[in-house]
């Protein structure tokens, strides 16, 4: 089943919230997002019920087995993007927006070279130091 760009962003962006704050609330979602509650309740919804997250009643919100691997996947590349722009000298909140943008739409195969790319780049700056 193929996942919409936004709920990838929904998913990734609960990640993010867990591991900064260790819990994710709807409140939050909708600030990291900028988008409105509402949005974030039917988005939510959505993703309960395709079983990418668990919403408990005391409105916390976990990912599921199936849902952190998608949200992993899209981090990932967003932090390696990233990475890569800044090397080449893009300013910050570009590379950032950009890597959104990207993170998205590369294949499989570009990605993996992207990476591979960034490692050897991160190693010989490491080997440099």
């Amino acid at each position: 089943m193929k996942i919409m760009r936004s709920a990838e962003d929904y998913l990734e962006a609960m990640l993010m919230m867990q591991e900064r704050h260790g819990y994710i609330r709807s409140i939050d979602i909708a600030a990291e997002l900028n988008v409105t509650k509402p949005s974030v309740s039917y988005a939510t919804k959505r993703l309960a019920e395709n079983g990418y997250i668990n919403k408990e009643p005391n409105g916390a919100i976990t990912l599921t087995e199936k849902g952190m691997e998608i949200a992993s996947r899209i981090y990932e590349r967003h932090r390696v993007l990233t990475y890569l722009l800044l090397y080449l000298g893009v300013d910050e909140s570009h590379a950032r927006d950009d890597a959104c943008k990207l993170e998205h739409d590369l294949s499989v195969e570009t990605f993996d070279k992207i990476r591979a790319c960034a490692e050897a780049l991160q190693a010989r700056e490491a080997h440099d130091d």
